[in-house]
């Protein structure tokens, strides 16, 4: 269920510190289309959409989250492919 950014900045916070990766994850306002950004533990107050290409303001949204080793051997598996 998608919060206030501001809320949601705040649980971030707490999930990065505790070493997790975050990415934000909003709904388009055009489309309704369910968006990540690309860019981990980072939040944006707009966004450009992948289904439509049209921009949305972010005043609500998510996100998700993967701890530290996996993200690492993910990203060596991406690497290494």
């Amino acid at each position: 269920m998608d919060r206030p950014v501001e809320e949601i900045a705040r649980q971030a916070d707490e999930q990065i510190q505790k070493g997790f990766t975050i990415w934000q994850k909003w709904t388009c306002a055009h489309c309704g289309s369910r968006q990540t950004m690309e860019e981990p533990n980072l939040l944006y107050r707009s966004g450009k959409c992948q289904a439509c290409g049209e921009v949305s303001t972010i005043t609500v949204c998510g996100f998700m989250l993967a701890g530290g080793d996996l993200v690492e051997d993910v990203a060596q598996s991406i690497k290494e492919a």
